[in-house]
């Protein structure tokens, strides 16, 4: 018995068709069903039931795969845990991170794992928190940067990087700037220039509305910071953004903090509790490249 005639047999399985299985393993139909009969042989019954132009398992069949997934998903950890054993790590890690947002210590991290684990390809992408979330629940992405209003998401594990107050920037001439304190309803007054639905900034925002019934107008919709300070230096509304985004445009617009808006935005690293070695170096890197950074910025 061999483990390719093991993945054979979950190829036909899964794919009720002896011509797909072949094409997913990438060898010739003849070949899968020989190794197939072979492993019938060895096992000294039928797994595969030919009658009809639908490949089913019989009986022995589903008892077979059970037993063929499991013994596959071993050889895989043995290997992964050799190569990580002998620091041969392999295969392939896809990375989020906000669109707009430009977080140095992160590109540190992927750089310094790519020199030590050059055998493992990276590939980065760009999305709004909620995707990104949802993106690493599905196993689509093994490692996110997120803006959330949770410390950590249901299902995930979870690396603070920034907790930080949310705060209204308004020019030195608008009627809001002369206040010591603002609260929700008097930015409400007010057009609000803010972060679209998805990103932790907006849902930290909308869910103090809610709490405090209050129903601000949302002019406009950026997903980068200074495009939503240009905008409000531009006298085009009240822009709503953390503190460490505000400090930037300090010498152009008037920052103001909310009373009423308790809960902090967080900046966080997430990834599924089930690490592959890959995984695992990469998010150890990510520590070491975000821990000078980690609680600056906390209130």
């Amino acid at each position: 018995m061999e483990l390719r005639q093991l993945e054979y047999l979950v190829a036909v399985a899964e794919e009720a068709s002896f011509t797909r299985a072949a094409e997913r393993v990438r060898i010739s139909q003849s070949g899968v069903s020989a190794q197939i009969r072979q492993l019938e042989r060895e096992l000294g019954a039928t797994l595969i039931d030919r009658s009809t132009r639908t490949a089913t398992l019989t009986a022995a069949g589903r008892v077979a795969l059970e037993y063929a997934r499991a013994t596959l998903a071993s050889a895989a950890a043995l290997r992964q845990t050799v190569s990580e054993v002998t620091g041969l790590i392999r295969g392939q890690l896809t990375v989020g991170m906000i669109v707009g947002c430009t977080v140095t210590p992160l590109f540190e991290a992927l750089e310094a794992f790519h020199r030590a684990h050059p055998q493992v390809e990276l590939t980065l992408l760009e999305d709004n928190s909620d995707r990104l979330v949802e993106g690493v629940r599905s196993a689509a992405i093994d490692l996110a940067l997120i803006g959330t209003a949770e410390a950590t998401p249901v299902g995930l594990n979870a690396l603070t990087i920034v907790s930080e107050r949310l705060v209204a920037l308004v020019p030195p001439e608008h009627p809001l700037a002369a206040r010591k304190k603002i609260g929700l309803a008097d930015i409400a007054e007010h057009p609000v220039i803010c972060m679209p639905e998805g990103t932790g900034i907006r849902t930290v925002f909308d869910r103090a509305c809610a709490n405090r019934r209050v129903q601000p107008t949302i002019a406009l919709q950026a997903s980068a910071a200074t495009t939503i300070a240009d905008l409000a230096i531009r006298g085009l509304g009240v822009a709503i953004l953390s503190e460490s985004m505000a400090d930037e445009y300090e010498d152009r617009l008037t920052a103001l903090r909310v009373s009423d808006v308790d809960v902090p935005a967080l900046l966080a690293l997430v990834w599924k509790p089930t690490q592959s070695p890959a995984l695992a170096r990469l998010v150890r890197y990510s520590r070491d490249a975000f821990a000078p950074v980690q609680g600056e910025i906390t209130t």
